[in-house]
């Protein structure tokens, strides 16, 4: 299966295709999006975009890992990772 990758540049162009606004102004609006979203989730925030979907963080327990080359046991930390869960809207548009 090949992909094809959308680069920060595409999106922005096509966003201002779409909303008929300036590719400057998109691109401080993607900006500003996610630099916003980033703080909300440090918070613990969950951001619900009906029809689109919801960002969110999930919390990963400390567990033991094997290095691959030695097989030696290694602590792998406690961590927060930031999740995407599409919406109806969206899931029902891509298929």
């Amino acid at each position: 299966m090949s992909e094809k990758t959308v680069n920060k540049k595409e999106l922005v162009a096509a966003m201002a295709e779409e909303s008929g606004l300036a590719k400057t102004v998109c691109e401080k609006a993607l900006d500003a999006f996610m630099k916003a979203t980033t703080k909300m989730l440090k918070k613990g925030l969950t951001i619900r975009l009906i029809g689109f979907g919801s960002f969110y963080t999930a919390k990963r327990k400390a567990t033991n890992g094997r290095n691959p080359r030695s097989g030696a046991v290694i602590k792998i930390p406690a961590s927060t990772q930031p999740k995407f869960k599409a919406g109806k809207g969206l899931k029902d548009s891509v298929n």
